[in-house]
């Protein structure tokens, strides 16, 4: 792997790892569904103008943007909105790997080595050690979604495995277009007008603010850090590729402590250090695996 790929792979993710600040000021203007689905639509839109759909079956479109995008983002919004701390989210989601490995065990009949079933291990070791610290701070209830959202996204990962499209750069653009409406209807359900009433609002501080957050989700998380991942991953093998999105939760935690004053625990720390191990022994194979192209992508 080049240099200047490498430097490419650690740039993105920092631009991942900052996604979650960025997610954590939007939320800050506008209620979590509307923000999904507003976060889809400024995205959806130009792919539906310009960008060829995808030669994939619908159903597995469908299953893509459902998991991936619907979701993942609707538990994961919510979380962060009910107080889900925002280095622990980009820690929490990676979890999503290993749930990825054995949901392709259990309905697409894949094997598991034993160096995989040892990494689910340890992810669920530390994934457990979190758990329980974040029951003694009354905040499981968010740490329970962020664990759902991470099992949305391996249905995702599902759907996308069976669609084997020639451009998964398109198919992630066009996975945008399903979430919109759902997350808007979840909206209007669970928030009632508080969506639409936030864009009244929009000129103020706080406003401002919350749009810069989402301008930086939809560009810089998705568009620029998708773009350059997935080039990175046609010019290198994925098994040198995959390994530096663990560098996500690094910079997630970090970015939360200087930024946010997040300050973690050292059970939390040593936590994260096992879950951080176990997602890179259980989700990195002997082979590449073109699967891992999308099974790493973040939030």
């Amino acid at each position: 792997m080049a240099v200047r790929d490498r430097l490419l792979a650690v740039f993105v993710a920092v631009l991942w790892g900052l996604n979650f600040l960025a997610i954590h000021a939007t939320l800050g203007q506008f209620p979590p569904m509307f923000a999904g689905a507003l976060r889809f639509a400024l995205i959806a839109v130009p792919t539906l103008l310009f960008v060829p759909r995808p030669r994939v079956k619908l159903r597995y479109l469908l299953g893509y943007g459902l998991g991936f995008g619907t979701g993942q983002f609707a538990f994961l919004f919510v979380a962060m909105d009910l107080g889900m701390p925002t280095g622990l989210a980009s820690l929490v989601l990676q979890s999503s790997a290993p749930f990825t490995v054995l949901l392709g065990a259990a309905l697409l009949r894949e094997r598991i080595s034993g160096r995989q079933l040892a990494g689910i291990l340890l992810a669920v070791a530390g994934m457990t050690a979190i758990a329980w610290q974040q029951a003694g701070h009354a905040a499981l209830v968010p740490m329970l979604l962020t664990l759902l959202a991470a099992l949305s996204w391996a249905f995702g990962n599902l759907s996308m495995r069976k669609a084997e499209p020639d451009n998964p750069l398109h198919l992630t653009l066009w996975m945008s277009v399903v979430p919109p409406l759902p997350m808007l209807a979840l909206s209007l359900g669970f928030e009632g007008t508080a969506g639409f009433r936030s864009l009244t609002t929009l000129g103020t501080h706080a406003g401002l603010i919350g749009l810069a957050g989402l301008a930086y989700v939809v560009l810089f998380g998705t568009v620029v850090g998708s773009g350059v991942w997935t080039t990175l991953m046609r010019r290198n093998p994925a098994s040198v590729v995959a390994p530096f999105s663990l560098l996500v939760p690094v910079v997630g935690l970090s970015a939360s402590f200087f930024v946010l004053a997040e300050v973690p625990t050292l059970l939390e720390i040593v936590a994260a250090a096992v879950v951080i191990g176990g997602v890179l022994l259980g989700s990195l194979r002997r082979k590449p695996a073109a699967a891992l192209d999308e099974e790493l992508l973040p939030a």
